[in-house]
């Protein structure tokens, strides 16, 4: 594809599994962004077949649908979508978020005239039945140092325009693909800053059938962020932002012992770490479901 009228081309990777209904208001989402050049959504159906029904030969809305043909979760099928584009640009939107009126009209705008930028990423809306939250950082220019210092959750995977040509993947290493995007922008901002525009461009929807919930998947979230903090050297900051992830996930296994140990790393470098001290609560007896209900109130994960 080429640009149009000055445009560059888009693709939207949007990697999908058995969320059809959800995947259709997606794909709405982007089909009627006020974007003048081609915007175009690439589905991959990740451990699930193609459905053709979504598929579109629109010249400046196509859909295609394709399978993932590499490992199995998030990494593997951006991965899968990113290889399999032809366009100047990529954006990413899970199969449960929204692009918001303006988000890429906006971000591709600065692709557009700041030759020198490799990835563009905007603030979020978080939503849901009983909620509506929007999270965005002031940072316009984000650096790696930025990101060891903490996560940074309002940099969203699904907030995420790049240039193809940087040649950026996501690393299908990781656990689960948990934390790959975050771990995607730590590699990319240690090349180039990330580009943020402090607006919200993007609607990610709040839903407790997450398969990166700490109650489901406690195993898989310690296990990845073990080996997130094996391959970098995190700041104190950063450090306890993860290793309080670990304790809280040891605390819902019901692993007294590691998540007392991980709790007590987590408060060395940061005293009174929120996770660490729900870790320890949840370790002593407090039920977790319990914790996971308020948090969800306020829109927060652990």
């Amino acid at each position: 594809m080429t640009a149009t009228d000055g445009w560059p081309s888009i693709s939207v990777v949007i990697p999908t599994r058995d969320r059809p209904e959800l995947l259709r208001e997606t794909l709405d989402a982007i089909a009627g962004q006020d974007y003048p050049g081609i915007l175009g959504a690439i589905v991959v159906f990740d451990r699930s077949d193609p459905d053709e029904g979504i598929v579109s030969d629109d010249a400046l809305r196509p859909v295609r649908a394709i399978r993932n043909d590499r490992v199995p979760g998030a990494a593997g099928a951006r991965n899968t979508g990113v290889l399999a584009a032809t366009t100047d640009l990529v954006a990413f939107c899970d199969d449960t978020d929204l692009f918001l009126p303006g988000k890429t009209r906006m971000q591709a705008e600065v692709l557009r005239d700041e030759p020198d930028s490799e990835i563009v990423c905007c603030g979020l809306r978080l939503f849901g039945p009983d909620l509506e939250i929007d999270r965005t950082i002031p940072l316009t220019h984000v650096s790696r140092d930025d990101l060891l210092h903490g996560h940074m959750p309002q940099l969203h995977p699904s907030g995420i325009l790049m240039r193809r040509e940087a040649g950026w993947l996501f690393d299908e290493e990781i656990p689960g693909s948990y934390g790959e995007d975050y771990e995607f922008l730590l590699r990319a901002a240690g090349r180039v800053p990330v580009r943020n525009l402090p607006v919200v461009g993007v609607g990610i929807r709040w839903h407790k059938g997450s398969y990166f919930s700490v109650l489901q998947n406690a195993p898989l979230i310690s296990s990845a962020v073990r080996w997130l903090l094996g391959r970098y050297d995190f700041p104190r900051a950063g450090y306890a932002h993860w290793a309080g992830k670990v304790a809280f996930a040891e605390a819902v296994q019901k692993h007294r012992g590691e998540a007392l140990r991980w709790s007590w790393r987590t408060m060395l470098r940061r005293p009174l770490d929120a996770r660490a001290l729900l870790a320890t609560v949840v370790a002593l007896g407090v039920p977790p479901a319990l914790v996971m209900k308020v948090l969800d109130r306020m829109g927060r994960g652990v």
